[in-house]
């Protein structure tokens, strides 16, 4: 999703709590990595890879200036072959401790075995944030948490159309990679990070993902 998808999203959300809550959640992720310069960690459940997220959060980092918001992307499954940065098992998470942040990401019941790790990591000091559809458990071990709005049938209003986690996922990306929330009516500070992300778009860096 670009930047002009993500103001236009944005203009539809207008009046709901989903602006300012992808913000506020953006800005807790920010808060967690910046005085460390990075540490984040990001895995989601064994049935859920949230790659397009680190992809998102990678170019964030890159077009903002901004290298702490680059993940380190956890998998539960490692094939053979994967390079480097593809290749981290959850291994990983028995390491996180104080000054790393591990971002949970997952529209499904993470599972016990992962509840346990990031029970783990939250003992030895990581800051724990969960982006996910609501789970209790998962939420009662998080500094800070964000669900994304269950699903509605076809024509109910209870949430906006077409927001679900991966939308919700693309909103916090975006408003992570911001300098700064933008003050009421700051049409103009905002134009210019549309310019500035355009440019970007057009000569990207090399992709890691």
């Amino acid at each position: 999703m670009d930047a002009v998808r993500v103001a236009l999203l944005r203009e539809v959300l207008a009046g709901t709590e989903w602006v300012q809550a992808t913000r506020r959640f953006a800005g807790t992720l920010r808060g967690a990595v910046a005085p460390h310069g990075g540490g984040l960690l990001l895995v989601g459940s064994a049935a859920y890879e949230p790659w397009h997220l680190a992809a998102h959060l990678d170019d964030e980092a890159a077009w903002s200036g901004l290298p702490e918001l680059s993940p380190t992307l956890v998998r539960h499954r490692v094939p053979g072959g994967a390079p480097p940065h593809l290749a981290v098992g959850l291994g990983r998470l028995a390491a996180a401790g104080r000054g790393e942040t591990l971002l949970v990401v997952t529209p499904e019941q993470p599972g016990a075995g992962l509840l346990e790790r990031v029970h783990d990591a939250r003992r030895n000091g990581a800051t724990v944030l969960a982006l996910d559809g609501g789970d209790r458990d998962l939420h009662a071990l998080a500094h800070d948490a964000l669900a994304a709005p269950p699903a509605v049938p076809d024509g109910a209003d209870e949430a906006p159309a077409d927001l679900d986690l991966d939308t919700v996922q693309h909103l916090v990306s975006a408003a992570a990679g911001e300098n700064s929330l933008p003050a009421p009516r700051g049409h103009r500070r905002f134009r210019d990070r549309l310019a500035r992300l355009a440019d970007g778009l057009t000569a990207p860096p090399p992709p890691r993902w």
